[in-house]
Formats: structure tokens, sequence, C-alpha cells
């Protein structure tokens, strides 16, 4: 999968940029801020997710504009696609996005269509950060693979802030004790569908992980990659134990409704699930060194690529942002050698941060402008 064009104009500080993108190796050059990390950003949205720097939907739109308007095309190895995405001031709720000429309704239809990778500094938090990042992270892992895995987790989260209102209710004295079972039923069955495929995923994030981390570091050291289940400790069930896994699950929110009642919130669940990424055996979150960590989620969200890529017959596209600049000249060669075979967008204050770059286009940004050179 490939871009082969890209519009963006009003999407932040972007304007009238009209760029035609390489099929392998693409360097976005310029200084701070004048809209490197914007023009990735604008990529990346093509893929349904929300903004990857958390950026709100009022945001997007240029300050003294009141239309931004994004385009793009690609190959997604069968045929060229479109996509189409406005959205107007005057109502940030109303996107108008159509895919292939033919209006769809949310960003669910992109998800399904373009499939990108993104790797920025702040992604260190996928070692250092609370667990939420880790689960948003093989949350997206697994929908890009099983499409049914989406509704799965959009589910997870609606049942579970049910359940969690009516606790608060329940301890108000304004709804029956009992009427939380139903709720305890359907979140066991969703929740332990979704720790099962986490864990699924996780075993080949891991294998890709140990491999990828023993090349960048000449086998110097080990990286492993484990999903500690809140339910079902590190053994998360198999697709055969699906039954007693959800009975399990379920006794464990029927034990401690008296807890979560006073509490006001679920303590149980996938909802408190975490990876552990260890080197040499110890936590890296607590034992590693900042290169350390930098390393290992960069090796994570490469993990990631080769997965999508052995799992289907097209390659996501890499858009990594501010990296490769802090990498020495032989680590920069083992990222290119990793994704050899993938459309790679890489952002730089320069062209001589990025070091054997013999074949591609380079883009200069100044000032929300992008000239091809």
């Amino acid at each position: 999968m490939y871009v082969t064009a890209v519009k963006a104009d009003g999407y932040k500080n972007l304007k009238n940029v009209m760029i035609t993108p390489h099929p392998e190796y693409n360097l976005i050059t310029g200084m701070n801020a004048q809209g490197k990390t914007n023009l990735l950003e604008a990529i990346w949205l093509m893929t349904g997710c929300r903004s990857f720097r958390g950026s709100k939907d009022r945001d997007y739109i240029c300050l003294d504009k009141n239309i931004m308007e994004l385009g793009m095309s690609f190959y997604d190895g069968r045929r060229t696609q479109k996509i189409e995405y406005a959205m107007s001031r005057e109502n940030i709720k109303d996107k108008k996005i159509k895919l292939n000429g033919v209006p769809i309704k949310g960003t669910n239809g992109l998800f399904d269509s373009f499939k990108a990778v993104v790797f920025t500094p702040d992604d260190t938090e996928l070692i250092k950060g609370g667990p939420e990042k880790r689960r948003s992270f093989v949350d997206l892992c697994c929908c890009q693979l099983n499409g049914r895995c989406l509704d799965s987790v959009r589910r997870y989260d609606l049942l579970l802030n049910h359940r969690n209102v009516l606790l608060k209710s329940i301890a108000a004295g304004k709804a029956s004790r009992d009427s939380v079972y139903v709720w305890d039923q359907q979140l066991a069955a969703i929740g332990t569908f979704v720790s099962g495929k986490r864990h699924e995923y996780i075993k080949k994030l891991n294998k890709a992980c140990s491999e990828l981390y023993s090349r960048i570091t000449g086998g110097r050291e080990e990286l492993t990659v484990s999903y500690n289940s809140n339910i079902f400790g590190g053994n998360p069930p198999e697709e055969n134990e699906g039954n007693d896994a959800v009975a399990k699950y379920y006794m464990k929110l029927s034990d401690s409704v008296e807890d979560d009642i006073r509490l006001g919130y679920t303590l149980w669940g996938a909802h408190r699930d975490d990876l552990i990424v260890k080197i040499n055996g110890l936590n890296i979150r607590e034992f590693g060194s900042q290169g350390q960590k930098k390393t290992a989620a960069l090796v994570m969200k490469l993990g990631q690529a080769e997965i999508y890529s052995k799992n289907n017959d097209e390659t996501p596209v890499i858009l990594l942002d501010d990296v490769m600049g802090e990498l020495d000249e032989s680590r920069q060669a083992l990222v290119f050698d990793i994704v050899k075979n993938m459309q790679v967008f890489i952002t730089a204050c320069n062209e001589n941060a990025v070091k054997g770059l013999s074949q591609g286009a380079v883009f200069r940004v100044e000032k929300g402008e992008v000239t091809q050179y």
C-alpha cells in the first residue's frame, strides 16, 4: 500500500498543499513549527483514527479559515482509491467524508481501507506511560488485523460505562443491586473476547519485537513483551476455552460487586489489563534507560507494521516523525532495512539528519507551504 497524492488546505497551518509522494522514501524537511508534523498528521487522519497528537476536531481548522479540506489517493495493491475529507468551523461534528466519490458516515470506512503505522517521540509513553497507552496500542493493532475487534472494543467501553453509572445509582439508592448482573453477563462475554484477542496478538508481537530488537542491539539485549490480564493473569483464554473463561470473568465481577458499588467503578476486567515489556528479564519501565525505552517503543511500532504485512497482501504506510535524526547511522540503516518494502514518510529538520537515503522524494515545508524537490 502506498500514497500516490496528497492535498491539504486549511488543515492547521497547511496552505494549498499538493504533493506526489515517492512509492518508497519521502523525506519532509524544514525548521521547527513550519508544518512538517501537520503533513504527517493529515495523512494519518485518512486511517480513520484520531490525531496522534491528541488534537481536538476544532483544532484541525486553521485559525484564519472556516474550512479545512484534505484529499488523498492511494494504491492498496489492487486498485487506486481516493479519500476526500472536509470540515467547517460552523459545524465541527459534521465531517464530510467521501471514499471513491461515495459519501460515508463517520470514519469507520476509512479505517477499513487505508492502513498506516505512525511513530513519534511521544510514543515512548508506550513504555513509560500508564497501562491505558499500552491497551490503546494493542487494541489498534488488533483492529487493523480483525475488523470485528473494533466493534468489540467500542462495545466493551460502552458496557463498562453503563455498569459504572449503574453502580453509582445503586449506591445512591436509585437502582436495584440485582440489576447489575444483567450488565455483568454482557461485560464478561465481551471482556473475555477482548482479552483473548489482545493476548493472541501479543504473542505475535513478542516474537516480532524480540527479533527486531536483537538486530538493532546486535544481539546484546533481549526484549520480551507479554500480556497481563486483570482477570486471567498471564494466561488469557484461548478460543476453545470460551465458556469456562466467561464464567470465570463473570464470577470475578460478581464477587467484587460490593466493593464496586462502594467505589463507584468496576475494579476487575479487560480495562485494567496491561503489557509487560522487559529487557534481559527486567521491567524496562522501571529499570530501562531513556535510550532503551525509545528503541523499545520504535521496535513495537515496527513490529506492528511487520505483523500487519505478514497477515495481509499489503504493507502499511510508515510515518516517522522526528525519529531518524536521533538514531546513529548504523541504526538508521537497520530501520531502513526493516521497512525496505514499505512506503515511508520521514520528518527531519534537515536532509543531513537522515543517512543513506539514496532514492526517494524530498519535500521542504515553510510556513505551511510545501515545495517538492
